[in-house]
């Protein structure tokens, strides 16, 4: 009967270990974690995730001598999924940050939306990047690649086997970084329409003095950097496929060096 009490003690603590991980992706990722997706499903989903993969794992030993240690396990476990979490919400920050370049630019810098994730006003154009790309994401089945590398996390980390060293913490700097030349990059069609009509309209005013550059100036910037937008749609998409799989390979990469193992981007 002990046996029994002890094996069933052991096979909870390993499940409620793994529901741990799974719950804490949805925290801060960028499809799961918004406020908008009910609570319910968020712990739903990670319940069943959970009931699917613990037979999977087999027996796992999880060695802890008091109360206290048990609770350094939770906090290890908590973080895996936050810290992947994280990484995969700082890519998508890009967008916004490729927003606010483009609304500088065409002239929306004053004009801001709320997103109800954050609860901060967030740039208009970066507001519709940020839910196309979202959209695109959940149609090329990103939301299962999420879930997918946090179950094969535990080939690379295994419960109460994580290490958080100097080398993730460097990899997350630079890819912090790296999201700011996404942005960027994203933002680069715009800039050089911008630039254009900016040319353009310092040839009219040196040509023709009696025009009003400004008036004539603020409705033609608006007009061509949504042109722009439309134009470059296509190229968009694609960039924002090359964009995802950068960012599970970020994902991956973090896994590994919680995993132990010492990489650098």
């Amino acid at each position: 009967m002990n046996e029994i009490y002890a094996i069933l003690i052991e096979r909870f603590t390993v499940f409620f270990l793994v529901l741990v991980r799974m719950s804490s992706l949805f925290v801060i990722t960028p499809v799961f974690g918004r406020k908008s997706v009910p609570n319910y499903l968020k712990i739903g989903l990670a319940f069943f995730c959970t009931v699917i993969l613990v037979p999977l794992l087999g027996d796992v030993n999880i060695e802890y001598t008091n109360i206290i240690a048990f609770a350094g396990i939770i906090i290890k476990e908590f973080l895996i999924g936050i810290v992947l979490g994280y990484v995969s919400f700082l890519v998508f920050s890009s967008l916004y940050l490729a927003g606010q370049i483009i609304d500088m630019q065409i002239g929306f810098g004053m004009v801001n939306v709320l997103d109800p994730m954050t609860e901060t006003q967030v740039p208009l154009i970066g507001n519709f990047i940020y839910i196309l790309s979202t959209l695109y994401f959940l149609v090329l089945d990103g939301h299962h690649v999420l879930l997918k590398i946090l179950i094969r996390s535990y080939n690379f980390i295994p419960i109460n086997k994580a290490v958080f060293d100097d080398y993730m913490v460097n990899n997350i700097l630079k890819i912090f970084f790296e999201t700011f030349l996404i942005g960027f990059k994203i933002s680069i069609p715009i800039l050089a329409a911008t630039l254009l009509a900016e040319v353009s309209l310092g040839i009219l005013a040196k040509t023709v003095p009696q025009m009003n550059v400004f008036v004539v100036g603020m409705p033609l910037k608006i007009g061509i950097g949504l042109f722009t937008i439309v134009i470059v749609m296509p190229v968009f998409l694609n960039m924002m496929g090359i964009t995802f799989d950068k960012m599970y390979e970020y994902i991956y990469l973090i896994v590994r060096n919680i995993g132990s193992a010492s990489i650098l981007i």
